[in-house]
């Protein structure tokens, strides 16, 4: 599929070879000297696989041609902040920012917005909330994530469904505390009246632990480092062994994209010369993919 959007109000049935795979505008913030924030969109891309019980794992995606806007952070936007903690750790340089509008956590010194809550909706106008429509293509059954960061995929997926059973990978301790400080993750993890929670988990999702051991009916892979893609996606062994994660008829749901988009969101690489869906088949996570599901890629 191409150029086709799923409008979050209205889901559909889990079909075959069907993905709930939007590109949308997130975006990063440059800071300057004088304390003001100006927005600057990064073109992440999502996708999606299932996993069939013969061990057969389809593979789709699709691609939005057309760049949808952002109602509460345009790309001219400067909005006066607070900075309300700012530290570096073994794994990020960390900034959370409250604006008038809404609280960002922002990594790295690429000032990629991992996280965001608005103080009068629920809806970001970015990838979480396509995230958020996973449970409704996969079967009956707990939801992983992979790159929890503070927590804004999981609060729109348990406002959405609160009975689901939500696991959450970090491996920055420190983060996962700031979130439950400024982003309300510590209310995630309370079980809600319909039985739903988050169980949050501090480790790195590529080493074999027990936590991570059982399968899962979708899994989220939101997994990234200075604004690129973590290098560990370019392996086809990676996506093997997350496949071996999902349940029968399960399915990722992977952002992407990164800061640059394309190459660049794990190399830092750019063609001027290429056209859009020529960059997208160069990206290594998407050709990582392609490997590891053979003959089942669709663009």
């Amino acid at each position: 599929m191409r150029g086709c959007a799923l409008p979050l109000t209205k889901f559909v049935p889990p079909l075959p070879h069907v993905a709930i795979g939007i590109k949308l505008k997130p975006f990063t913030f440059s800071i300057d000297s004088t304390h003001s924030l100006s927005s600057t969109p990064k073109h992440p891309l999502f996708l999606s696989t299932h996993h069939h019980s013969k061990s057969n794992a389809h593979f789709s995606f699709s691609v939005s041609a057309q760049q949808q806007q952002q109602q509460q952070v345009e790309a001219d936007e400067e909005e006066n902040f607070q900075v309300l903690t700012a530290l570096k750790t073994d794994y990020n340089d960390i900034l959370i920012v409250d604006t008038p509008k809404s609280r960002m956590l922002l990594l790295d010194s690429s000032y990629s917005v991992h996280s965001i809550l608005y103080k009068e909706q629920k809806w970001t106008g970015s990838y979480w909330d396509e995230f958020a429509s996973l449970p409704v293509i996969v079967p009956k059954g707990p939801i992983a994530i992979l790159g929890l960061g503070g927590g804004t995929a999981a609060h729109l997926m348990l406002d959405l469904w609160p009975s689901l059973q939500l696991d959450g990978w970090e491996i920055d301790q420190i983060l996962i505390d700031k979130a439950r400080d400024y982003f309300g993750l510590s209310d995630l993890e309370k079980t809600t009246d319909n039985g739903g929670v988050l169980n949050v988990h501090i480790g790195d999702v590529f080493i074999t632990s027990e936590d991570f051991h059982q399968r899962y009916a979708g899994i989220i892979v939101d997994l990234f480092s200075d604004g690129k893609v973590l290098p560990q996606l370019q392996e086809v062994s990676t996506w093997l062994e997350l496949h071996e994660r999902l349940m029968a008829n399960g399915r990722f749901m992977v952002n992407c994209g990164g800061v640059g988009g394309g190459p660049s969101a794990v190399d830092g690489s750019t063609d001027q010369e290429t056209s859009s869906d020529e960059s997208w088949l160069l990206n290594p996570a998407l050709q990582a993919l392609s490997k590891a599901f053979p003959g089942q890629f669709v663009f």
